[in-house]
C-alpha cells in the first residue's frame, strides 16, 4: 500500500450544503473509506492509500459538479455517487452486455444542464441499443430513469438533425382515454397525465426554446388515443407508461413509425393500471417482437434506480412481500410466460373468482335447505 496526500479545493461551491449539517455528507465518505478526510475552509485534505484516494477524489468532484448543476446536493446524492463510482452495483448486467463501468462516460446531451449521460450500466445499454435499433423497449421499475433518458436521447437526435421532430405520447388511463368530459381544450385536458414528459423537457431545454418547439410542432405531446391514423416520418417517437397501453393500442402506436424514424417505449410491468380484463400491450409485445431485427429490449433493474436511495429499498420490500405472500404485485394480472424472466398478463383475478365461487356454493346450499323445508311442509 502506497500512502499519499491529496488536497481538493472546493472552488465556487456552497460549502455549508456540500458538507451537510454537522458535516453529515463528509461523514458518509468517512464511513465508506479508510482514508483520512478532513474539511478545512474551502479545502478537503485526503490521506491514505493511493488507489483509494483516487476513488474518493472522483466522488468529490462528481458531487461538486452535481451541486453546480442542480444548486444543492443531499445525503441521497452522496449515497448514489458513492455507489456508482465504487461499482457496488450488481456486475451481472455489466458482464451480460460486455461493458465496463468506464464506458458510462458516454455523453447523451449537452443543453440546459451541463450534460446528461447514463448513470448506470443498464442506462448505458439503453443508450447503446437506441443507436443500433429503430425500436427499443425499456422495461424496468420506477426510478430507473427510463423516461428521462428517452427524452434526452430524442433531444440529442433532434439537435444533431437526425430527426425533424419529437412526438411523445402516454396512455391517459386515469381518464379512461375519455377526455371529453374534462373541462378545457385538449391541452388542458391531457396536461395532468403528460406532466412527467413536460418535466423532463423543461429540465433539459431552455424555456424560450421549448416554447418555440411547441409552437412550431417540432415537439408534440399527445395522449395515445390521438395517435391513430398518423404516419410520422423523420421523427423520434416516445411512448411512456406503455404498460397501460392495450394490445391494440400498442400495435396502433408501433405502426405509426414512418421513414427515418426511431422509437423508444418505456414501462413498468409491475404497475399496470388497466381494467382487470384487458391485457397489457407491453407485456404481450415481448413475445411478439422478440426475434424481429431492428427491435431491442432493455430490462432495467432495481440496481439501476437513480432516485432517492429509499426507492430501491421500497422496491425490495415490495418484492419480498410479493414472494412471501405468493401473489405478485398485481394478483391475477401476471404470469411468467413471456420469457426473459419478465411477466406476461393474465387478466383474471383468481382471488376474486374464488370468492365468487364460494358465494355461489353457499347460495346453492341455502337454496337447497329452503327447498327441503318447503317440501317438508
Amino acid at each position: 500500500m502506497i500512502v499519499t496526500d491529496k488536497n481538493i479545493t472546493l472552488e465556487g461551491i456552497d460549502l455549508m450544503n456540500f458538507a451537510g449539517v454537522n458535516e453529515k455528507n463528509i461523514d458518509l465518505l468517512r464511513e465508506h473509506f479508510a482514508s483520512n478526510i478532513t474539511l478545512r475552509g474551502e479545502n478537503i485534505f485526503l490521506k491514505g492509500d493511493e488507489a483509494e484516494l483516487a476513488i474518493v477524489e472522483v466522488i468529490i468532484k462528481e458531487l461538486m459538479l452535481l451541486q453546480k448543476r442542480q444548486g444543492k446536493i443531499t445525503e441521497g446524492d452522496v449515497h448514489l455517487i458513492i455507489e456508482l463510482v465504487t461499482g457496488s452495483q450488481d456486475s451481472a448486467l455489466e458482464k451480460r452486455v460486455g461493458l465496463r463501468r468506464e464506458e458510462l462516460d458516454d455523453v447523451i446531451l449537452v443543453e440546459k444542464s451541463d450534460y446528461i449521460k447514463p448513470k448506470t450500466v443498464g442506462q448505458l445499454e439503453l443508450f447503446r441499443k437506441t443507436k443500433n435499433n429503430e425500436i427499443v423497449f425499456a422495461i424496468g421499475p420506477a426510478g430507473t430513469g427510463k423516461t428521462y433518458l428517452a427524452v434526452a436521447i430524442a433531444l440529442a437526435a433532434l439537435k444533431a438533425k437526425k430527426v425533424n421532430r419529437i412526438v411523445l405520447s402516454r396512455p391517459a388511463v386515469e381518464a379512461g382515454e375519455s377526455l371529453g368530459f374534462l373541462p378545457g381544450d385538449l391541452s388542458e385536458k391531457v396536461n395532468p397525465y403528460l406532466k412527467p414528459l413536460f418535466d423532463a423537457l423543461e429540465d433539459m431545454v431552455p424555456a424560450d426554446k421549448l416554447k418555440a418547439y411547441f409552437e412550431r410542432n417540432i415537439i408534440e405531446i399527445i395522449p395515445l388515443a390521438y395517435m391513430r391514423g398518423r404516419t410520422l416520418n423523420n421523427a423520434f417517437l416516445i411512448l411512456d407508461e406503455a404498460q397501460n397501453a392495450t394490445s391494440m393500442q400498442m400495435k396502433m402506436f408501433l405502426t405509426r413509425l414512418g421513414i427515418n424514424s426511431k422509437c423508444i417505449i418505456t414501462g413498468d410491468i409491475t404497475q399496470i393500471d388497466l381494467p382487470t380484463k384487458q391485457t397489457s400491450g407491453l407485456v404481450q409485445i415481448q413475445n411478439i417482437l422478440k426475434n424481429v431485427e431492428g427491435v431491442a429490449f432493455v430490462y432495467l433493474e432495481k440496481k439501476d434506480v437513480v432516485r432517492h436511495r429509499l426507492v430501491k429499498d421500497i422496491i425490495n420490500a415490495y418484492e419480498e412481500f410479493s414472494v412471501k405472500n405468493g401473489n405478485g404485485i398485481d394478483p391475477g394480472r401476471i404470469n411468467t410466460t413471456a420469457g426473459n424472466g419478465m411477466e406476461s398478463a393474465n387478466v383474471s383475478n383468481p382471488g376474486g373468482s374464488k370468492e365468487k365461487e364460494l358465494e355461489k356454493n353457499k347460495l346453492d346450499a341455502d337454496n337447497k335447505d329452503e327447498n327441503s323445508k318447503q317440501l317438508g311442509q
